[in-house]
């Protein structure tokens, strides 16, 4: 403790900007800080790749479902859609035509439980549509919950090693005690920069995945419906 003492006396206690207080700062408080401002820009990457994602999905959706019911022969559509990669509702309807079309080939339809098969194959494609517009918005629930307690252990630290300090110079004015005060509380700060819009955008992504899944699901629900009726006529 002697050492992390003296190496904080040591330290210039003059500049008080950010930058001055990161490198006033212990070694272990800059390392937690360093983690932290990583932790924000690798949140703030996710943030902005899932918004541009979710509104492009919104569009593909909207697009998707003005095709489908302007009477658009289903044959057609599905040979449109299952020369390419697709998505959402897309992705829902090439699974369900793919299936559709399997059943009937050869001389005799396997009509019997091709409904089963076809919310079976559709319930699938909703889970894995689901799973990839979820990717990596953990990270963003890990980092809101963890960062306010890494930005206080770094708080914790640097009073730790302030403290230290006074001891060791035997001084307790303001000016002594201010600059490591600041340099631990910059931590704490720090935590909560990268906990805030992490927690924020964590609830509000949340929310528009589970749109995102009710759309599909609804969608998935009336194509069902359309197939039953086609699958009552030719049994």
């Amino acid at each position: 403790m002697n050492e992390i003492a003296q190496t904080t006396m040591a330290a210039p206690h003059g500049d008080m900007s950010f930058i001055g207080l990161f490198w006033q700062a212990h070694i272990i408080v800059k390392l937690v800080m360093l983690g932290l401002i990583a932790a924000s820009v690798w949140c703030w990457a996710i943030i902005v790749d899932k918004v541009m994602l979710y509104t492009r999905t919104k569009r593909q959706m909207t697009r998707f479902e003005t095709v489908f019911w302007s009477g658009q022969s289903l044959e057609e559509l599905y040979k449109t859609l299952s020369s390419r990669a697709n998505h959402s509702m897309a992705a829902l309807f090439v699974a369900a035509m793919r299936e559709w079309k399997r059943s009937h080939e050869g001389a005799k339809p396997a009509l019997a439980s091709l409904q089963q098969r076809i919310d079976r194959v559709m319930d699938v494609t909703i889970a894995r549509e689901t799973e990839r517009l979820e990717s990596r918005l953990l990270v963003l629930a890990t980092v809101g919950s963890a960062a306010p307690f890494i930005g206080l252990f770094g708080t914790v630290w640097g009073i730790m090693t302030a403290f230290q300090s006074i001891a060791q110079s035997e001084n307790t004015s303001l000016a002594v005690v201010a600059p490591g005060i600041a340099e631990a509380l910059f931590a704490t700060a720090l935590g909560l920069l990268a906990a805030i819009p992490a927690v924020i955008a964590y609830n509000k992504l949340q929310t528009d995945v589970a749109k995102l899944s009710a759309r599909m699901e609804g969608f998935a629900d009336e194509f069902s419906a359309i197939l039953s009726r086609q699958i009552d006529e030719r049994t």
